[in-house]
């Protein structure tokens, strides 16, 4: 086509307020400009925040976005009721193995992992080791040395990500020359009180907790002013996340920020979709320590006004 007849046809095409339809673009080239997520669930915050960051960006791209909710990620993954009906799948916090990716691949194009990784796999993810390592730091430079750790343990064991975290916080108390201190529950919104019930059994408590995430961090919060233990005047509370409701309760926390994470994501997504080729395919995003109210040196560190 000439420049003149091109310029002809945008001409009518505007004249007429034309809609180019996607779907008859996709019988040409191929492309649905739909991309599937699957999440586990939109209630939590982190996921809600994550698919929110990965919609606008998506959108800014020009491309759809199609979410499903998985009950069952093994059933699902044979399933797959987006077959062929998508440019690439997102799997948000989900640990595929590499025969899930591929079978996903086939059906549904790129896969793009956030939160997790996988060798050779596309992904977008944070440090989760050098989060908490960084923040027992922060704790042990307010002169705490009995520093606790809250994690969370399903019966098939530890995610990926909760298991970086735990590993990042023994590594800085071994540093230190400390013993690490952990207590694992199941998770779910009892998690963080029921080890605060541990810790505060003990005849020497800890005078300093990091939990795996805000929301155990908010759970251990409850337990400890149910107990009548100030925070941070007997035990500094640390969290992960930096939920929304952390800065109301001037929680200390690791700021992951799952916005971002998923605006992240969807870039790299429409660069896979669109045909070009992103300089990395393996994203690691930092983290940053977000200093609040709910932390402080333990009692015998401070000094007298």
């Amino acid at each position: 086509m000439t420049p003149e007849v091109r310029d002809k046809v945008r001409a009518a095409a505007e004249e007429l307020s034309y809609a180019v339809s996607r779907n008859a673009s996709g019988l040409v080239t191929g492309r649905t400009c739909r991309v599937a997520v699957v999440v586990p669930s939109l209630r939590p915050w982190y996921f809600a925040s994550v698919v929110s960051g990965l919609g606008h960006a998506l959108h800014e791209a020009g491309l759809d976005m199609l979410v499903h909710q998985v009950g069952h990620l093994e059933d699902w993954i044979h399933t797959l009721p987006l077959r062929h009906n998508s440019d690439a799948l997102v799997a948000v916090a989900l640990e595929l193995t590499e025969e899930q990716c591929a079978h996903a691949a086939d059906m549904a194009g790129p896969v793009v992992l956030v939160g997790e990784r996988l060798p050779g796999r596309a992904s977008v993810h944070i440090d989760d080791h050098a989060g908490t390592a960084g923040a027992t730091r922060h704790l042990l430079n307010l002169g705490h040395a009995r520093i606790a750790y809250i994690g969370s343990r399903t019966d098939g064991g530890m995610s990926l990500s909760s298991t970086a975290r735990l590993n990042g916080y023994h590594e800085a108390m071994t540093e230190a020359g400390l013993e690490p201190w952990t207590v694992t529950k199941s998770p779910g919104p009892g998690c963080g009180e029921l080890a605060v019930g541990e810790l505060l059994s003990h005849q020497s408590p800890p005078t300093a907790v990091l939990a795996e995430s805000d929301n155990v961090a908010l759970g251990a919060h409850r337990a400890l002013r149910r107990s009548g233990v100030p925070v941070p005047g007997a035990i500094s509370l640390m969290g992960f996340d930096d939920h929304d409701v952390s800065s109301a309760l001037d929680l200390t926390t690791v700021d992951q920020a799952p916005q971002t994470l998923g605006r992240v994501t969807g870039h790299l997504v429409a660069d896979l979709v669109q045909g070009r080729r992103p300089s990395d395919t393996c994203v690691e995003l930092p983290v940053q320590i977000v200093p609040r109210q709910s932390t402080a040196a333990p009692r015998k560190r401070r000094t007298s006004p």
